[in-house]
């Protein structure tokens, strides 16, 4: 078989000369670099491939993967960073290039949630809520489905995954020796206590695609439902604590930041929602860069502008209004419980029991 010829596509490729580093997608998965070619410039942009889906594929894949370090645990539920590749490669020298998720053991629910489905979008209205979403989200709660999320607020779990744990801040010592978050008054109530985490996908280092859990300490609040417009002061107190304690950790100086100057995390390059619904029921908000790919989880039927939810209580008539009272919108799978016990009912005309 004769080679290719110098210009054909496929002998560009081995023919590309690497300059310099140009961009990333946020999540790590394709870089654009700068080169040559027969003394040309060049724009190469790398990809990775979809996994195969093939039996035998999988059925090896995992049992090849090497180098696995645990980044966390809970319950359940484990993270780990993997090498693949030949293991002949000196470990040093190959970054981990895989993320895992580990739940186990898992539960049909689990094994469910992760099942493609279709999708219905549906608006719960205030009395829909009323009526059979909040009964189905108590039955949640008291099945034990929060037992992670108060292991970590009370220090059994998690804990060096933690941070910014705010009441770190209500120390006894002298003021001119206690952490303060710059721009905010730092006396401390029981409910604007809270912890930052890093979300399961983030990998900890990419600043373009940071992504933190905020765990506020109060057990009040389980979904933007229960936000009030009497609220107002704390979510603001809040949002500015968080872009605070996110310039503490990310910003210029910054105890975790990056160590190239352009990777300090400003207060504008920070966007602030919650989910609705959420995948668990205490109140919890995401906090992302601007540059992290918007996905699904940042997309028209899941998530919710935390300003926005703000602006939207301040203009609610009455101390007492709250997102309770008004329709909201959102994706819900057929796989889901909340479809098979709340909307799969309704759209039937059948009873709700749950």
């Amino acid at each position: 078989m004769t080679d290719p010829a110098p210009d054909s596509p496929e002998a560009l490729i081995p023919q590309f000369v690497f300059e310099r580093f140009l961009n990333q997608d946020s999540h790590g998965r394709r870089v654009i670099l700068v080169g040559q070619i027969a003394s040309k410039p060049a724009l190469l942009t790398i990809e990775r491939a979809a996994f195969s889906t093939s039996t035998s594929h999988l059925s090896a894949f995992v049992s090849s993967l090497r180098d696995v370090k645990n980044l966390g645990d809970n319950d359940i539920y484990r993270w780990y960073l993997a090498r693949s590749g030949s293991p002949s490669s000196p470990s040093d020298s190959v970054p981990h290039d895989l993320k895992l998720n580990l739940i186990y053991p898992c539960t049909p629910k689990h094994i469910a949630k992760y099942t493609p489905q279709k999708l219905r979008y549906v608006t719960e209205t205030p009395a829909i809520y009323a009526q059979h979403v909040r009964p189905w989200i108590e039955q949640q709660r008291e099945a034990g489905r929060l037992t992670w999320v108060y292991n970590i607020l009370e220090g059994r779990t998690e804990q060096e995954d933690v941070l910014f744990r705010s009441w770190d801040l209500e120390s006894t010592e002298p003021d001119a020796k206690r952490p303060k978050l710059d721009g905010v008054d730092d006396s401390i109530e029981d409910d604007k206590r809270f912890l930052l985490l890093p979300d399961l996908n983030w990998d900890r280092k990419t600043m373009h695609s940071l992504h933190l859990l905020c765990l506020p300490a109060r057990r009040d609040k389980w979904s933007v439902r229960d936000l009030r417009k009497a609220d107002v002061p704390w979510l603001r107190d809040m949002l500015a604590r968080l872009k605070a304690a996110v310039a503490q950790l990310y910003g210029k100086g910054g105890a975790k930041a990056g160590m190239e100057e352009d990777e300090a995390v400003e207060g504008d390059m920070l966007k602030f929602y919650v989910h609705y619904q959420p995948t668990y029921h205490h109140l919890h908000i995401h906090i992302v860069h601007t540059h992290l790919d918007a996905g699904a989880t940042q997309g028209v039927g899941k998530a919710l502008d935390l300003n926005l939810v703000v602006a939207i209580l301040d203009a609610l008539p009455g101390e007492e209004a709250s997102m309770a009272d008004i329709p909201l919108s959102y994706a819900v799978g057929e796989g889901s419980e909340l479809w098979e016990k709340v909307w799969a009912p309704l759209a039937n005309g059948d009873a709700v029991t749950a």
